[in-house]
Parts: structure tokens; sequence; C-alpha cells
């Protein structure tokens, strides 16, 4: 479901003369179907800005990266935008929403994207966070005013909202009480049985330990600086 070969990525310094910074170098990945792999690395070895490669946020440099159907790689903006919508989706430790949406349109909107039906969008996503335990009450309401952990509730809630084939991770259970990381991690699971392929940052090593069948560290595809 997810492919990746010989992967790299630079950054370009334009306030600095253009300076080209090697970050990543020959990663290569696979995740199957029903398969969640975590990333692993120290801080700043890569983790993050491979993910961003995957959902398309940054370009790559080179190699082949494969969702799906898409090479994101060298996929067109509307391309990367039916893939978000219909394949690939992406919980990030930080929820970015329009400011004065209600809370219940906020985790329905994947699927109104899709054109379902408004109320089973509604009942789908008020049973996410009812399972979350967002408070009825708060639904109404924007996120923007919430707490940093329900904030990733409603952003989690968000992200499994639609039965996307591929997942992307990054840290979600971090900031959550053990009662909401039960939540979160059953979900993972019965994702990873319906067959999603998962790639995730997991700094939480139970979750790590329980969630992923395999963990692959990029640090061995940072490039060496030779002096």
């Amino acid at each position: 479901m997810i492919c990746i070969e010989n992967l790299s990525k630079s950054f370009t310094l334009h306030n600095q003369g253009g300076a080209v910074i090697p970050v990543m170098a020959g990663a290569a990945l696979t995740v199957a179907p029903g398969e969640c792999v975590g990333l692993t690395g120290q801080s700043g070895a890569g983790k993050s800005t491979l993910m961003r490669m995957v959902y398309g946020n940054y370009l790559a440099a080179g190699g082949r990266l494969i969702v799906g159907d898409t090479d994101v790689a060298n996929a067109q903006p509307r391309q990367i935008i039916a893939l978000r919508r219909h394949t690939l989706g992406y919980v990030s430790q930080f929820l970015h929403v329009v400011p004065r949406v209600p809370t219940l349109d906020v985790v329905a909107e994947p699927l109104l994207a899709l054109g379902t039906p408004p109320d089973e969008a509604r009942d789908r996503a008020a049973g996410l966070l009812h399972r979350l335990n967002i408070p009825d009450r708060l639904w109404s309401l924007s996120p923007t005013t919430f707490s940093g952990g329900e904030q990733q509730r409603v952003n989690i809630a968000r992200g499994f909202a639609h039965a996307y084939p591929a997942l992307l991770l990054d840290e979600p259970t971090a900031s959550l009480d053990a009662a909401n990381r039960e939540v979160v991690l059953t979900l993972i699971e019965e994702a990873k049985t319906r067959g999603a392929a998962i790639l995730g940052i997991f700094h939480d090593e139970g979750a790590r330990t329980r969630i992923c069948d395999r963990l692959v560290d990029v640090t061995g595809f940072t490039p060496r600086v030779v002096a």
C-alpha cells in the first residue's frame, strides 16, 4: 500500500546563498495492508520529514514514493488532493481548523467531502467523539477553544472518520490520559483489522510495542557529512 524506494530529500537555504542541505538519502520501506510500521531514530533524524514527504507536504528530490496508485513524488496537486480525500489520512500532533466551525462538523468534514449524506457523516462523527470522551456540550463549539488534550482527541476522531486505506500517525497517544490512550490504541487496532496500512511515530514505548508490526530506524537514511 505504501512503497518507498531510494527516496531522497534536501533543503535549499535561499537566505544563505542557496546552500543545499541533504537531509535524507536512500530511504526505503514498505507498509502492507493491515500492517503498522513505526519510525524510530533520535530527534532530528528525519522521522517527521519522511512522514511529510509521504503526505505530499515536502517534495522529494529523488526516488519513488507510491501510496496506493499514486506516485506522490511526481504527483500533480490535484492528485495529492484526491489522495488525501480518498486514500491517505494523517493524524498530526496539532489540530488546524477553520475558526468557528463546530467540532461535530470538523470531525464529519472528511466524510462530507466524499459526498456522505450529512446525517450519516455527523452520526459517525458523534460516535467517535463519544468514544474519545468529548462531552456533547462541546460539539457545537469550535475546537480552537479546547485544551490541548481535547484538541488532540478531536484530531484523532477526524483522522478516523473515513476508513482510509492508509494512515499516517504522528504521536497519536501523546498528552492523553490512560483511558483515552486505550481508546486510541483500540481505534488503531480496528483500522489494522480492516486492512489499513499504517506508518507512524510512537515515542510511547508501550503503544509502539502493542501496535507496530515492525520498526524502521530512519537514522540509516540520513546522509553522512564528509569533512
